[in-house]
């Protein structure tokens, strides 16, 4: 979208164009989002049934864990979720940890199991993600929720790929027939958005870029819409990215700063440069962030009902 105005001199009109940005507001999109699951939970109670439940496992001490788990379970509190949270200790062993998961597996009060990631390196993380029931699955990293995805049948999508698709939907962002960069492979993140924008309903065409990518810049700068996910803060500059695009950032990594915490958050775009170019942009925080939370009750919510056969 562009705003247009005219200024007048002594010798003739001048017209001047600027881009009007648009700013994907994850935060308050969250909220409103989870509202509508906080009033169908109250329903459904109201209705005898119990309230879903969502359990989580943390090992060890990690801070960014800790506070996104923290954040999960006020998400829970919030709508009317039960949560119960396992923290183990980071010496735990991966007979203990697959055991425990073996326990929350055969629990049909149990809605939703994530296993906060990562795990300490003796833990195999592979291992552990496939002892989950896919039924439970509610992260949707499960081998069967993967294939599932991938041939468009009906399964829990990742989190965070979720809350990006809801993110374009509900701004209206058109993707049919544009052209989208998804810079990032891995299998939380870049490999199930690329294949979802590429999917009936969006029908993107899509590239992916990683860190291989001879020249990022020759694909971003031909790219309608840029989605980017490689924990590199500032990584996408304004000079790599073409006029009106929209800009998704999924990035978010703590950064030195004089400031009470030490720290900062910052994205994997440069956002103040790429603001004033795009015509839609996520910030960081209060972007993705809250999307993929909310991604979670929406997947823990939809493995409640499958049980309740609603």
């Amino acid at each position: 979208m562009k705003f247009c105005a005219r200024l007048q001199n002594s010798n003739n009109m001048l017209y001047f164009c600027r881009l009007m940005t648009t700013i994907l507001d994850g935060k308050a999109l969250a909220i409103s989002l989870r509202g509508k699951v906080k009033e169908e939970v109250a329903a459904l109670l109201a209705e005898g049934h119990r309230a879903p439940h969502l359990a989580a496992i943390l090992v060890g001490e990690d801070g960014a864990s800790q506070t996104y788990v923290a954040s999960k379970e006020k998400d829970c509190e919030f709508v009317g979720f039960q949560s119960t949270v396992h923290q183990l200790p980071a010496d735990t062993t991966e007979e203990a940890l697959l055991s425990l998961i073996d326990t929350i597996n055969n629990n049909e009060n149990i809605d939703g199991l994530i296993v906060q990631l990562p795990v300490p390196k003796h833990i195999n993380a592979n291992k552990i993600i496939e002892s989950i029931n896919p039924a439970i699955d509610v992260d949707g990293f499960h081998t069967v929720n993967v294939g599932k995805l991938t041939i468009n049948e009906d399964t829990y999508i990742s989190a965070t790929p979720f809350g990006v698709l809801v993110l374009l939907e509900e701004y209206g962002i058109e993707t049919r027939g544009k052209h989208c960069v998804v810079i990032g492979r891995s299998n939380i993140v870049g490999r199930p958005m690329s294949i979802l924008m590429s999917q009936g309903g969006r029908d993107a065409t899509v590239t992916i870029c990683h860190r291989y990518t001879t020249d990022v810049a020759a694909h971003t700068k031909i790219a309608d819409i840029v989605i980017v996910a490689v924990g590199l803060p500032g990584f996408l500059r304004a000079d790599m990215v073409k006029e009106g695009a929209t800009v998704i950032d999924v990035g978010i990594t703590r950064v030195e700063a004089d400031n009470i915490t030490g720290y900062k958050l910052k994205g994997d775009v440069d956002y103040d440069s790429v603001k004033e170019k795009c015509s839609a942009i996520t910030p960081v925080p209060g972007g993705v962030g809250p999307m993929t939370r909310y991604g979670l009750l929406h997947n823990t919510l939809k493995s409640y009902k499958k049980k309740l056969e609603l």
